[in-house]
């Protein structure tokens, strides 16, 4: 990794500024400055939780009332937070846990790992009790996960570079999309391939994080796959939401921001570093009367590529976008 030995080279070197910009930071960091001639606009932010260096808060979920459910990836936990701002355990799965979905029965859907390191897919109940519905032996990273239509349920395989199918009423799963826009550029390489995943419109967009691409798949009649195809370039997204007006809100992990792209493809900065979003992993709009036009960021305080102060505590942050989410 390029970018890697680039880093570990700055901080030898003592190329390291607490003053930086952001730029700067992307530069000695090895990282392509992807964003840099991009327009800043910062959404007023707040912070909600943080939890201990090291944490890596991966995927978020929210319910009509206002709580967020949050996958802690590492230590396969799925972390509860009230509107109140109060975070509890909630449920702790047999491995590591990555995506994370609302079944049709109020349930949660995690993808993940169990503790052999098998690829599995984990029911939550409303009470927190928790049941592995399928293990997939030829799945190998499975990662984003989003509702196709019933019980049908899309997953990211961010390794094979595949979208599977899984249906949740007969617990089976096989592959809906396997593309070359989907897989990573070499197998060696530790960044994820597909990413994030959701529907906005009828359409399937797919964050490609390892190319640093945004794609866009049709979806026939019949739930089926059409032919995938680049929506935007040079754009390091791992997961994302959608308002109303169709803009995507994507965190941009080892960017250390959040970055709003328009529906015709404009990017613009509305979070950096200093208000928190260092290591920004996922995003969901809020959903109680009052608090829809927020967007709530998970973050793993840069555990990825540190930062130059090193490792942050893992935070949840609301930005507020002045525009309501996707339903």
């Amino acid at each position: 990794m390029k970018g890697m030995t680039l880093f570990v080279a700055a901080i030898a070197t003592g190329l390291w500024s607490s003053a930086m910009t952001f730029p700067q930071i992307a530069l000695a960091q090895g990282l392509p400055p992807i964003f840099a001639d991009d327009p800043v606009t910062l959404a007023a932010d707040r912070r909600v939780a943080e939890f201990p260096v090291n944490t890596f808060l991966e995927n978020v979920v929210i319910d009509s009332q206002g709580t967020l459910f949050i996958t802690s990836h590492e230590e396969g936990k799925i972390i509860r937070i009230t509107p109140g701002g109060t975070a509890e355990l909630y449920a702790t799965l047999p491995g590591k846990a990555t995506g994370i979905a609302f079944a049709s029965n109020g349930s949660l859907l995690v993808t993940g790992w169990d503790a052999n390191n098998a690829s599995i897919i984990s029911r939550v109940s409303r009470s927190g009790n928790v049941e592995v519905l399928a293990t997939l032996p030829d799945a190998i990273f499975l990662n984003g996960i989003t509702r196709l239509r019933g019980d049908r349920y899309l997953i990211a395989d961010s390794y094979k570079g595949v979208i599977w199918q899984f249906d949740v009423s007969d617990r089976t799963a096989e592959i809906w999309l396997e593309h070359p826009l989907l897989a990573r550029s070499s197998s060696e390489s530790p960044i994820p391939a597909v990413n994030g995943i959701k529907i906005f419109d009828g359409t399937l967009y797919v964050s490609n994080t390892e190319k640093m691409l945004l794609l866009k798949v049709p979806i026939t009649s019949r739930g089926q796959a059409g032919s995938p195809e680049v929506f935007v370039e040079e754009v390091n997204i791992d997961d994302f939401a959608f308002d109303t007006d169709g803009n995507l809100y994507g965190a941009t992990h080892i960017y250390n921001s959040v970055v709003q792209i328009t529906p015709s493809g404009e990017v613009t900065t509305i979070a950096q570093a200093e208000q928190g979003v260092i290591g920004s992993t996922a995003i969901v709009f809020g959903r109680r009367r009052g608090d829809r036009t927020g967007i709530y960021v998970v973050t793993n305080g840069g555990m990825f590529l540190p930062p130059p102060t090193g490792v942050a505590p893992a935070q949840v942050v609301r930005l507020e976008v002045g525009q309501e989410g996707d339903r």
